[in-house]
């Protein structure tokens, strides 16, 4: 860890910014507002999106040209010429959130006090891609922030600072990541504010306690309803907003974006087979327990209450009819 004894406490820093996506803009513009000083901003090149495919800037693109910061897009940092660019900032610190790029040694060392990480979960539980989704899919009952020194390992370097919430039962991917966006942000400018008293009282991470948070793939999201219903439920609010459970009823795709576990044992039903609809939505049979629908969305259609579909679609989800279950993996 780098000898943070030349910063006085309360001292403005000079920073380079790295981060992408929304989650990473929010503490950025906390950093816009704040006494430090943004020398640069790091972000990943521009994408394809849209149905036009046409090139977007991130989010913290956007912000940062707004407020005259330099961006810098490299597609990679192992790159020499990319390394020297970013040592000639000399910057005291480089604040790194949701960047999606790998930070080589030479990086990690380039700015005087080391780079840091705010990272979604409370390390070193989730490391890795996804800590949001797979801390509510595990049914965990609280997570948060983490500012961490960066070093080689994957979300391995030394604890700065944790804030922390709870997670319950109506949580998804979407309400705990709001939370989190606005945990971060006073969380790291605290940090900032009295970084060598925070490097010196850093906590190693226990090895022992870590967990990986991979990253999401669109195949998890297919509900295999031989699952237990509350476990099928956390998934679903694990992948809302992305990428959005999802089954097939009688040849149609059908997206559930709400749901809840039902105070009611497995029927005799196979599962996948709905057993009941109403007004507060489809009963729908599981390995164990049963599962309420409340929200869903149909092939070239929005999501709607499952009462509001039921009205158009009522044939469809019939009592009797059964949802498809995933193919089981080879032996």
């Amino acid at each position: 860890m780098p000898a943070p004894t030349t910063t006085s406490p309360g001292q403005a820093l000079r920073i380079i910014f790295a981060g992408t996506p929304e989650f990473a803009a929010f503490h950025l513009r906390s950093l816009i507002d704040s006494k430090h000083q943004l020398i640069a901003a790091y972000t990943q090149p521009d994408r394809p999106a849209g149905r036009g495919k046409k090139l977007q800037s991130s989010p913290v693109k956007q912000l940062a040209g707004a407020a005259g910061i330099p961006v810098f897009q490299p597609p990679s940092l192992r790159d020499a010429r990319a390394q020297q660019t970013l040592a000639e900032l000399n910057a005291d610190v480089m604040v790194v959130v949701a960047y999606g790029l790998i930070l080589p040694q030479a990086v990690l060392d380039a700015p005087r006090l080391g780079c840091l990480n705010v990272h979604a979960s409370l390390l070193p539980r989730w490391r890795g891609a996804a800590p949001i989704q797979r801390a509510i899919e595990a049914g965990d009952r609280e997570t948060g922030i983490t500012i961490m020194q960066m070093d080689a390992g994957l979300d391995t370097g030394a604890i700065l600072a944790t804030s922390r919430c709870t997670i319950d039962e109506q949580t998804t991917a979407a309400s705990l990541l709001d939370t989190l966006a606005s945990l971060g942000p006073p969380s790291l400018l605290e940090v900032l504010g009295s970084l060598p008293a925070h490097q010196l009282s850093a906590i190693a991470q226990n090895e022992e306690q870590a967990t990986y948070a991979g990253k999401i793939l669109k195949a998890e999201a297919e509900l295999d309803w031989r699952r237990d219903a509350t476990a099928l439920d956390r998934a679903i609010r694990a992948f809302n907003p992305f990428p959005v459970c999802f089954s097939t009823l009688e040849g149609e795709r059908v997206r559930v974006w709400q749901a809840a576990p039902l105070d009611q044992p497995s029927g005799p039903e196979a599962p996948g087979t709905i057993v009941q609809t109403g007004r507060e939505g489809i009963a729908v049979n599981c390995g164990s327990g049963q599962l309420l629908i409340r929200q869903l969305q149909l092939p070239g259609g929005k999501p709607l209450a499952a009462e509001q579909v039921l009205h158009a679609r009522s044939g469809l989800f019939a009592a009797g009819h059964r949802f498809a279950l995933p193919a089981e993996p080879a032996p």
